[in-house]
């Protein structure tokens, strides 16, 4: 006989909670426990790892060591999104990531995901073999993106970002940081249904460490539940950002434990895709937490 739910399951918690994303070729499918997505930034400043992967053969590498340990999907990207980062021009971009994504497209069976805001890098990554366009400007950037999407039919993770890059963290500012961005993804899953893009298609990204402070990343990480509503699946990228560094109260320390336990706290929520550098760490960390009944305070049946 099984033991009774002490809580409320996630489908009952969270009713509007999407169970499938569509993306170029494929579905994907959401359990209780969140999907990885690996993170390969082909650039020499990424934050976390800024020039151990801008190599072909490095970065191919690096990505059939995340499918191996666990990964769910690849972001590729070849411009630094860490704030003051310089803006690289799309012929560079595209000269980085796409023979990274031709190679993995076809050795690893995991769905790409092209990290840009560029129209022109994100029609040749898809043509590359990716599945996804990951845009950290919510598909506002380039007026012609919403064109590529529509064309290739990929799926499409609209992320909020309060400024660019290069001004986000100069003062970002907000009433109620929850309700403004949601209002805001809100408006772009408008804006991008009245476009023509499929619902089934669409991901949407609250943007933690995007124009935000200290406060307002925890907040989000707090209340990603929320995003539920929107009807589309919620990615967050909180893996091994500042204000993890921050909370540790150490800007030098490891990230990596801190985000595997955020992650979990993310899972509790319901959230369908967390993106990370350290796959092997949050896919056993989520694991442990799901076995143990975290995801959902389920009792555990004791074996006879």
């Amino acid at each position: 006989m099984s033991t009774p739910s002490v809580f409320p399951s996630l489908s009952e918690r969270f009713p509007h909670r999407a169970a499938t994303w569509r993306l170029r070729t494929r579905t994907l499918q959401f359990g209780r426990r969140p999907l990885l997505m690996g993170v390969i930034n082909v650039t020499p400043d990424s934050f976390s790892d800024g020039g151990r992967f801008l190599g072909l053969d490095a970065a191919v590498e690096q990505g059939r060591r995340l499918a191996a340990e666990g990964a769910d999907l690849l972001d590729i990207g070849g411009e630094s999104t860490r704030p003051y980062a310089d803006v690289v021009p799309a012929d560079e971009e595209l000269r980085r990531v796409a023979p990274v994504i031709e190679r993995l497209a076809r050795e690893v069976g995991v769905p790409i995901s092209i990290d840009t805001s560029k129209a022109a890098v994100a029609r040749a990554a898809l043509a590359a073999g990716a599945e996804v366009i990951n845009d950290v400007t919510g598909l506002e950037g380039d007026p012609e993106m919403i064109g590529v999407a529509l064309e290739t039919e990929a799926g499409v993770c609209a992320m909020h970002m309060q400024g660019t890059p290069q001004t986000m963290q100069d003062d970002p500012r907000y009433g109620n940081v929850v309700e403004e961005i949601f209002d805001y993804l809100r408006q772009r899953r408008d804006a991008l249904l009245a476009a023509g893009i499929e619902r089934e298609r669409i991901c949407f990204d609250p943007g933690v460490g995007f124009g935000k402070t200290h406060q307002h990343n925890l907040t989000l990480m707090a209340h990603c539940y929320r995003f539920h509503e929107l009807g589309a699946p919620i990615l967050v990228g909180h893996s091994r950002k500042g204000f993890l560094a921050k909370l540790l109260g150490d800007k030098e320390a490891d990230r990596d434990a801190a985000t595997a336990g955020s992650a979990l706290a993310l899972a509790g929520q319901g959230v369908q895709i967390v993106r990370v550098h350290n796959v092997r760490m949050v896919r056993e960390a989520l694991a442990a937490f799901e076995a143990c009944g975290g995801i959902d305070g389920r009792e555990v049946v004791l074996a006879p």
